[in-house]
């Protein structure tokens, strides 16, 4: 047993996929229990059998599409139009614009890539400094991940709820809980901006760019509307909310815009899926994984140890704090959602933790780790995108990690924050 695990952890280094890993860890376990291995393939199963799982492939084609068309373009026009003329305007633009994208398309890394060749050379040409306008624009990628639609969001839900530890939550309660910290965070950094811009030369408004600006995205106005609205207001289901998005995206970029040829929705399709397929895979075997953990009582035995040397509920969050930010520039958010949340809830919730406010501070938490060194996953990103070097980025980067680490802070000490909204 001992020789097997280490050769497990020997394969995962040399780059074992991560659904292997966890599902060989899982066969492992049940092997050594002598429990019939036919269970992993039961709780892979079980996913069919989740309803909210649909909502999962439908927002990210929607993402997908939204990034293949020039909707993004549009969006930072119209965003430019109407808070341009402010102070820090075009880096309030960037803000909103990444937040709204991330959120959709559940990729911190797609918003980089389909946004930075906008709003990099367009800060620059306002007067912003270099430094700046790469922080900025390396940092917001992450910032959509605590509103819906996000993927990490609907991720822990379906996590959690399988667990089945604490006050049972659901998904609209999480999109609920996310709303205020999102918005924190999106706050915080405005302020600074508007401050390292506060003697910049002002754009004036213009009635005629305006009209210009909402004729242009008139169409992709009502989608934050339409999907937030309805989840919000409870007319939608999440899943309901999926398909209404999909499809909607799909007859304004493709049949209404036509930036979106017939031909290419297949390759879009493909390479939307195939990121689907990859989070499902490892979703389903870390159910089974899960199982397996929940049986052989590891969680139990894990907040007894962290209780002997742990007293206190305050103590844990500063413990868990420190924890998930070095999670976050290891390893990959979905990979860190479906192997760390199941040992780390039944603690918080032993802590008197409720499991949303979890949610929240863990997805915040690794919202930093995509520019954290060693290997926070935007810095790389953008340093391919920018032919910039890492060392660089993390310089640019570093006064907007202390305002985010600061918001994380309070969205972790202030429950109220996150579970106000939310009715619990």
């Amino acid at each position: 047993m001992i020789l097997a695990a280490g050769v497990l952890v020997l394969l995962a280094l040399l780059g074992m996929p991560l659904f292997a890993v966890i599902g060989a860890a899982a066969l492992l376990g049940f092997h050594a229990g002598d429990v019939d291995l036919s269970v992993a393939a039961i709780e892979f199963y079980r996913l069919a059998e989740m309803p909210v799982l649909l909502a999962i492939p439908l927002f990210t084609f929607a993402g997908y599409v939204l990034g293949e068309s020039r909707a993004p373009a549009r969006l930072v026009a119209l965003t430019q139009t109407f808070l341009g003329w402010m102070p820090g305007g075009l880096a309030l633009v960037s803000l909103v614009a990444c937040a709204l994208f991330t959120a959709f398309t559940g990729a911190s890394g797609v918003t980089i890539v389909a946004l930075g060749a906008l709003l990099y050379p367009a800060l620059r040409q306002a007067g912003y400094t270099d430094r700046f306008s790469l922080g900025l624009v390396t940092t917001s990628g992450s910032l959509g991940l605590l509103f819906a639609p996000s993927l990490p969001l609907i991720l822990y839900g379906i996590v959690a709820q399988q667990l089945g530890v604490g006050e049972p939550l659901t998904l609209d309660e999480l999109f609920r809980a996310g709303l205020l910290p999102g918005l924190l965070m999106v706050a915080m950094l405005s302020g600074w901006s508007v401050w390292v811009s506060r003697r910049q030369a002002l754009t004036t408004f213009s009635w005629a760019s305006a009209r210009a600006a909402l004729r242009e995205a008139r169409w992709e106005l009502p989608l934050p509307l339409v999907v937030l609205g309805g989840i919000y207001s409870g007319w939608f289901a999440v899943s309901e909310a999926a398909a209404v998005t999909a499809i909607y995206v799909l007859v304004v970029e493709v049949l209404i815009h036509r930036e979106i040829p017939l031909r290419e929705l297949p390759r879009v399709i493909r390479e939307a899926m195939t990121m689907v397929g990859g989070v499902l895979v490892i979703l389903g075997v870390s159910l089974a994984s899960t199982n397996y953990l929940i049986d052989a009582q590891v969680p139990a035995r894990l907040f007894e140890a962290v209780r002997s040397l742990v007293a206190s509920p305050l103590t844990f969050l500063i413990l868990l704090n420190a924890f998930l930010l070095v999670l976050g520039t290891m390893l990959d958010i979905f990979a860190a959602l479906v192997i760390v949340v199941p040992l780390l809830l039944p603690i918080a919730v032993g802590y008197g933790i409720d499991p949303v406010h979890l949610g929240i501070i863990f997805l915040a938490n690794m919202q930093l780790g995509y520019f954290t060194p060693p290997v926070g996953m935007n810095l790389f990103i953008a340093s391919y995108r920018f032919h910039r070097s890492v060392t660089e980025l993390v310089h640019a980067s570093l006064p907007f990690f202390a305002i985010l680490l600061v918001a994380v802070l309070v969205i972790t000490y202030w429950p109220a924050l996150s579970l106000s909204l939310a009715g619990r």
